[in-house]
C-alpha cells in the first residue's frame, strides 16, 4: 500500500468531513481555506448554494503580527460580516485541515466575535 501525499490525505479528510457537514438556512457552513500566505473563510448555505458572507486576510488593512494572529483577525471579521447577514449559528468546516494553529485561531476569533458553533 502506497503512502498518501499531504495533499491527497487532506482531500480525503475533506471529502469525509463534507459528507457529514452541510449548511442549512438556520446553520450555514463556515468553510475555511488556508494557504501559505494567508487564510480565508466564507459562510455558505448549501441548500441554495449561495455564499452569505466572506472574509480574507486581504481584507485586513495594515495588519502587524504573525499568521496565527492574522487568522484570529479574519475570524473576528467573518463574525462581524455574519452578524450583518443575520447569521448567529454556523457549522464549522475545517476543510480537511487539522484543528490546530491557524485553523483553531480562526475558530476562536469567530467565537469571540459572536458566532456559535
Amino acid at each position: 500500500m502506497s503512502k498518501l501525499s499531504t495533499l491527497e490525505a487532506r482531500r480525503r479528510r475533506q471529502r469525509r468531513i463534507r459528507g457529514k457537514v452541510s449548511g442549512t438556512v438556520e446553520r450555514p457552513r463556515l468553510a475555511v481555506f488556508r494557504s501559505n500566505k494567508g487564510i480565508s473563510a466564507q459562510i455558505i448555505d448549501d441548500k441554495v448554494g449561495k455564499t452569505l458572507a466572506a472574509a480574507s486576510w486581504l481584507n485586513i488593512r495594515d495588519f502587524k503580527g504573525d499568521k496565527t494572529a492574522q487568522a484570529a483577525a479574519v475570524g473576528k471579521l467573518i463574525a462581524a460580516k455574519a452578524k450583518e447577514a443575520g447569521v448567529e449559528k454556523v457549522v464549522f468546516d475545517r476543510g480537511g485541515y487539522l484543528y490546530h494553529g491557524r485553523i483553531k485561531a480562526l475558530a476562536e476569533g469567530a467565537r469571540e466575535g459572536g458566532l456559535e458553533f
